[in-house]
């Protein structure tokens, strides 16, 4: 299947030179009296969110033809495909079973999960009589002391999902437990961590799909040294360590009993491993029901993104309008402005959720795709962004879609915060959809300043998505994730690539280990051959290193 040669593409093409020029004040004006209004029409809601996506430069036509695109690539067979259980990942010749995690995929025709299931409820007991354990200090550290502290160790998706939602869902947290998050191989990540907690109770989670991750193992075995530093004898080092992974005999070489290990597999991707015991730290956060009812949310998302029809289904709405502007306006990027301090994260999460499952440029059938896939995923929560970034947005050269997300119901009972709050985020859509002429531009410069009124001028026209949950709950955070994960899904599918593989990691590893032992060796002569750039670097990292 060649996208470009589909004919809802070449429509598309057609339409977008018709009204890519048209400015979006002028269809709400247009539509001001009728019934039901632009913003009616194009708003819509599931599994407790709404989306308004009036502030966007389609029409009905437009919309049609996306809908339209979306059924010419097949979305729905393989979103089907998915749900069954089938190999959706030829590369790895896996399945992508996350959905099974909170019960949205079962046994179909020919596809037999019954195993899949029982591990996943097997795991999910554990995780949570562990949970409780550290939650009502019957777990302890060598001393007898209850656990304080939880260090999560862990890199991408065993690191960025669980922070994030930990974050996140921090009003529903025990206020006795500390959680702390090492990714990074720069010692300095460990160090600040070191810094802040106890050794006598600390909780160690080393999350790892096969315990051989450089960044994780490097980090688990520094702590380990720490523990033992701090007085933790050798021999009760296995009080402050959990392991999770898919290679539990590599997790017990490392010291880790086996009773202390929680089952990850392979049909879990990294970026969609939250839902699994890679959430150990969320569920000790929050304790197992409120764990249990983040899943529900995702549940219920993974529902309305089964059951509703294209044209009123969140997941595929938004990524349609992604299409639009990746693929017709040529946006390059798309900025996430969550206005809550609790999705401080979000950004970060979904900067490896789609770009390393959409930033490909071969096709399914191993053909070179034929136009551009993954947007750069950005952004900081409002309202630091409306004076870092929001100026280059409004008036910069660059279209920059937003996906606004707002809560409409705080989390804090401070007075005057969150109205503040909510006027801000609707300000900014409404400004960047409306604008500032010149003609206006120039009443408020002033008579006496006309050279201001240029420098005044807001092109507007600029598209926007406005998210809304109504309170940031275990629920609609699990709904809002897992719209994410399926919009994903859906432009994969239009673009007929692989959003579960993640091929493109793995060349900088491998020239990482040698570069590293050029970095350690003896003596230069033992230096592997490299380009003259990279050979400079490491001759001069090799002569700071020794100083």
């Amino acid at each position: 299947m060649f996208l470009k040669s589909l004919p809802a593409w070449f429509e598309l093409q057609s339409h977008y030179a018709e009204i890519h020029h048209e400015h979006m004040c002028d269809w709400f004006t247009a539509q001001a009296d009728a019934s039901p209004t632009r913003a009616e029409r194009y708003t819509i809601g599931g599994a407790g969110l709404t989306l308004d996506f009036s502030k966007n430069r389609i029409t009905d036509a437009t919309l049609a033809l996306l809908l339209q695109l979306a059924r010419e690539t097949g979305v729905e067979a393989r979103r089907d495909a998915m749900f069954a259980g089938a190999i959706v990942n030829p590369t790895e010749r896996r399945a992508a079973l996350h959905g099974l995690l909170r019960g949205s995929v079962g046994n179909s025709a020919g596809v037999d999960l019954s195993q899949e299931i029982a591990k996943v409820a097997h795991e999910r007991a554990k995780m949570a009589a562990f949970a409780d354990a550290v939650r009502s200090g019957k777990r302890t550290g060598y001393s007898g002391k209850p656990i304080r502290h939880i260090v999560n160790i862990g890199i991408g998706g065993s690191d960025l999902g669980p922070k994030m939602v930990a974050h996140a869902l921090h009003h529903f947290a025990d206020p006795q437990l500390k959680l702390h998050y090492v990714s990074n191989v720069d010692g300095t990540d460990l160090q600040r961590v070191l810094e802040q907690i106890d050794a006598e109770t600390t909780l160690v989670i080393v999350v790892s799909k096969t315990f051989t991750t450089q960044e994780t193992m490097t980090n688990a075995r520094s702590l380990r040294a720490w523990l033992a530093s701090q007085g933790c004898p050798e021999d009760q080092l296995h009080h402050h360590f959990v392991g999770v992974s898919a290679n539990p005999d590599e997790v017990v070489r490392f010291g880790i009993p086996r009773d202390a290990i929680f089952e990850m597999w392979d049909w879990v991707g990294g970026r969609y491993s939250l839902w699994s015991a890679v959430g150990l730290s969320v569920m000790i956060a929050v304790g197992p029901a409120h764990f249990e009812r983040l899943l529900a949310g995702a549940h219920q998302m993974d529902q309305h993104f089964i059951e509703t029809p294209l044209e009123r289904n969140l997941p595929v709405i938004m990524a349609l309008l992604g299409i639009w502007y990746r693929n017709f306006f040529g946006a390059q990027s798309l900025l996430v402005a969550p206005y809550s301090e609790a999705l401080h994260f979000l950004s970060s999460y979904l900067q490896q959720l789609d770009m390393e499952s959409n930033g490909k440029s071969t096709r399914l059938d191993g053909m070179p795709v034929d136009g551009e896939t993954a947007p750069v995923i950005w952004g900081e929560p409002g309202t630091n962004g409306q004076h870092a970034f929001f100026q280059m947005v409004h008036q910069g050269p660059t279209l920059v879609p937003v996906d606004f997300i707002a809560v409409l119901k705080p989390e804090h009972a401070l007075p005057g915060h969150h109205a503040k709050l909510l006027a801000n985020c609707f300000a900014q859509s409404e400004a960047l959809m409306l604008g500032r002429p010149i003609e206006a531009a120039r009443k408020v410069a002033g008579a006496d300043r006309p050279d201001l009124a240029p420098h005044l001028v807001f092109p507007g026209n600029r598209p926007s998505n406005t998210l809304l949950l109504e309170a940031l709950t275990p629920e609609s955070l699990g709904a809002l994730i897992a719209l994410y994960e399926h919009k994903v899904l859906v432009q994969a599918a239009i673009w007929n690539i692989n959003p579960f593989d993640q091929w493109g990691v793995e060349l900088g590893k491998i020239l990482g280990k040698v570069v590293e032992t050029d970095l350690l060796a003896a003596n230069a002569a033992a230096v592997s051959p490299h380009d003259s750039s990279t050979s400079h670097l490491i001759e001069l990292a090799r002569a700071a290193l020794k100083a």
